[in-house]
């Protein structure tokens, strides 16, 4: 935006964008350009003929991710795409959580600018020199042509993993909201909402489990997923919210463990508020 700041003063994203482009967009808006944040519809998809609507003649960019992980859903950047080429846009997307699990094809979806590497690389290996860095870059790309070939297979697996997680816990607690898109579902996350428990206080007892209460860059804010809210959650219900990964290498008693574990710190948490309640009385 800055390069070509004599022309392009607009910029397009989205109210469920990661934490670190809307700190981004903010830091634009001080030096006077301007930012139109969409909202997403029911399902949880960009509305696109909003986003239609919104490009202008001076929109230097529009960002979207590919893959909102607090909602588990996967955007339609090829259909975005396809209207950012018609108005001659360059499209950004995050694409950190969609590499080697969902299918990308940068040309068919019309991504100009894209980054599919998280904060542990860049701290690792992104402020060495080109010669320093050679070994990870090739175990980099030699880790996508791996992911690619048992990408199927590892999404048939998960997706049983999702459901054994889901149904496990559901069977056994009662109140459960699942924060999810009903289209284009990702599955490698699972995000609930559980009522009367504060997902701060469930996530200090399930610390053997990978479980967050928001996405990792909002990880030390008490205040609720801001994702959740832009969603129309209450206040209330996104305090509760709790998110739960699923990997390559999770197992059957990976699940089953975090379905034993969330119950009975939900029981435990459960109880404890109904007796302090109590003595307050």
């Amino acid at each position: 935006m800055h390069f070509y700041k004599d022309k392009k003063r607009h910029v397009i994203t989205t109210q469920t964008k990661h934490k670190c482009m809307l700190d981004s967009c903010s830091y634009l808006q001080q030096e006077g350009f301007e930012v139109t944040y969409l909202p997403v519809k029911p399902d949880k998809l960009v509305d696109l003929e909003k986003l239609r609507a919104s490009i202008r003649p001076d929109t230097g960019l529009v960002s979207v991710m590919m893959v909102i992980n607090e909602i588990v859903v996967i955007q339609l950047v090829e259909e975005i795409g396809k209207i950012c080429k018609e108005f001659k846009v360059p499209l950004h997307t995050d694409a950190v959580q969609a590499l080697g699990k969902i299918p990308i094809d940068a040309d068919k979806m019309n991504i100009s600018l894209t980054e599919a590497l998280d904060e542990w690389w860049w701290t690792r290996y992104g402020d060495k020199e080109l010669d320093d860095s050679n070994a990870p870059t090739v175990g980099f790309g030699a880790a996508c042509e791996l992911a690619m070939k048992e990408m199927e297979y590892d999404d048939k697996r998960i997706r049983a993993m999702h459901g054994r997680l889901l149904n496990g816990i559901r069977e056994k607690i009662d109140g459960i909201v699942v924060n999810r898109s009903e289209v284009n579902q990702y599955s490698r996350n699972l995000n609930l909402s559980l009522a009367f428990v504060e997902g701060g206080s469930l996530l200090m007892g399930l610390k053997e489990v990978a479980v967050s209460s928001g996405s990792a860059c909002t990880s030390a804010s008490l205040e609720p997923s801001y994702v959740l809210r832009a969603l129309g959650v209450d206040e209330d219900m996104a305090h509760t919210s709790i998110k739960y990964g699923i990997g390559r290498f999770t197992t059957k008693e990976d699940i089953d463990r975090a379905v034993e574990l969330t119950v009975k710190h939900t029981i435990e948490i459960s109880m404890w508020d109904v007796e302090f309640s109590d003595e307050h009385m």
